[in-house]
């Protein structure tokens, strides 16, 4: 018998986390029978991406947790920024493209525009 994937751990912890046995757990889930629920704590299949879904509704969990990206149940792996804000020349260059500079407050947008993404970048 292999050993368990984190996922196969996180199930199984969740499940025992609310003394729920393997066979009232699958009658909380749709088309999930018990035995499914056996090979999927013990790594011996992989849950669909559905049964992924109703093991994170029913716990209320992120799929993040259950993958083992993060030991937060609840939390975030980590804090959103798209690629763009992360290069300010790029940025910069986006936003010169995107004001015509004939008009009268096309400096002060810029400026507040690129103090504004500065800031997400902190």
């Amino acid at each position: 018998m292999k050993k368990p994937t984190i996922v196969a751990q996180r199930l199984k912890g969740l499940r025992e986390s609310v003394r729920l046995s393997q066979a009232k757990l699958a009658a909380n889930f749709e088309g999930v029978e018990q035995p499914a629920i056996f090979r999927y704590e013990n790594g011996q299949a992989f849950p669909p991406y559905g049964v992924l879904m109703q093991y994170a509704d029913f716990f209320d969990v992120s799929l993040d947790y259950i993958f083992g990206r993060t030991d937060n149940p609840q939390g975030k792996l980590y804090n959103f920024q798209p690629k763009v804000w992360k290069n300010q020349t790029q940025m910069q260059e986006l936003i010169e493209m995107c004001f015509d500079p004939n008009s009268p407050a096309n400096a002060q947008l810029k400026e507040t525009l690129l103090r504004l993404m500065g800031e997400q970048n902190k």
